[in-house]
């Protein structure tokens, strides 16, 4: 029997995956990760049906969930961590970028600290509630879509360092969505119902352009809005409004639909276009990180450039420096820098990085 270091959000899909767990016999530890903030900064159930995670409210999910399966149940504070990644995710933005900061969560903190905590108790795994599965192929351990491709998430976990692949469980990556709602009804789990988080913990309401002011005090990000030709077509009251590909609050006239093309931070400029004016052949993508040997020569697979998005077949080159070129076999819309692309062959998960 193996000793499992669970990270238990208080959702539905953590909790079914204890009790998967223990059913296998292992030595189940939940730990609930607590970002550290005020109740106020976090979104729970809020009035308009969105839902966060982290939450005082969530940690109280989590233990009762703990104590009718029988399990150790401990709430950890990462407020340093997680104040990390506040400072990424306003950053990123106030650079005009896009930023993805359950990516870096996962990252830098599932799969971080939790392996630090692992080690610090003995436990041999560490296990989430993510729709992933692994899988051996061609003689290695692969990181694979989830079986409910409309849940699948491995995408925010392209991150993963290789070599801790091993020590990974994903416990409801071979089940469908309806059915670990179904399990946790059976078990009579209170969260049986409870709507998946759809919110960042940490910014309240999913205001994000507000949190990031508020956290850059003084930072002034308002400007034109223009065309791809150069032509000045309203004003916005910051770029940390705006990505790549957004068509909705424009709040331009322009007689028929336009997208963000680009922002320029220096000139503090939107820049908008139609949806030819957003298609793009290639990318480039730094701090690459590969589940598979490091490819030295260029590679056919399938990428995504968004959780929610598509996977696209292209070319996939390596460069120097942890960096690659996507070439796109089709032009691709939505291109955003800070944002993930990821690369996969089948449902495999062969690596990614971080769009320049």
């Amino acid at each position: 029997m193996a000793r499992v270091i669970l990270a238990m959000s208080g959702g539905v899909d953590s909790s079914v995956a204890a009790w998967l767990l223990r059913e296998q016999g292992h030595e189940v530890v939940g730990l609930f990760m607590r970002h550290g903030k005020e109740p106020a900064t976090v979104c729970h159930n809020t009035s308009d049906g969105k839902q966060g995670c982290c939450s005082a409210a969530d940690a109280d999910d989590a233990r009762r969930v703990a104590d009718g399966l029988g399990i150790p149940f401990y709430a950890i504070n990462f407020r340093q961590q997680f104040d990390r990644i506040v400072d990424y995710f306003v950053d990123e933005y106030a650079a005009g970028r896009t930023p993805n900061p359950c990516i870096v969560c996962n990252t830098w903190i599932k799969f971080g600290k939790l392996f630090e905590y692992a080690d610090s108790v003995g436990a041999e795994f560490v296990a989430t509630g993510h729709y992933a599965r692994l899988e051996i192929i061609d003689g290695q351990l692969g990181l694979c879509r989830g079986r409910d491709e409309s849940k699948d998430q491995s995408y925010v976990l392209f991150g993963v360092e290789r070599r801790l692949l091993s020590r990974l469980k994903f416990p409801v990556g071979e089940h469908h969505k309806r059915q670990i709602r179904r399990i946790a009804g059976q078990l009579g789990l209170r969260v049986a119902e409870k709507r998946d988080s759809q919110e960042i913990c940490f910014v309240p309401e999913g205001d994000h352009a507000r949190f990031v002011r508020e956290h850059r005090g003084g930072l002034e990000t308002a400007g034109e809005i223009v065309t791809t030709d150069g032509t000045v077509v309203g004003r916005h009251e910051g770029f940390e409004r705006f990505t790549v590909g957004q068509r909705k609050g424009l709040r331009v006239a322009m007689g028929e639909p336009y997208f963000v093309v680009r922002i320029e931070p220096d000139s503090r400029r939107v820049v908008i276009g139609t949806k030819d004016d957003l298609a793009r052949t290639e990318l480039t993508a730094a701090r690459a990180n590969w589940l598979i040997d490091e490819p030295a020569e260029p590679l056919r697979c399938r990428v995504k450039i968004r959780y929610r998005s598509r996977p696209e077949d292209a070319t996939v080159a390596p460069l120097a420096d942890g960096r690659f070129h996507v070439a796109f076999d089709q032009p691709h819309h939505g291109v955003a820098p800070g944002q993930a692309v990821v690369c996969y062959r089948g449902d495999r998960l062969l690596g990614g990085g971080w769009i320049e």
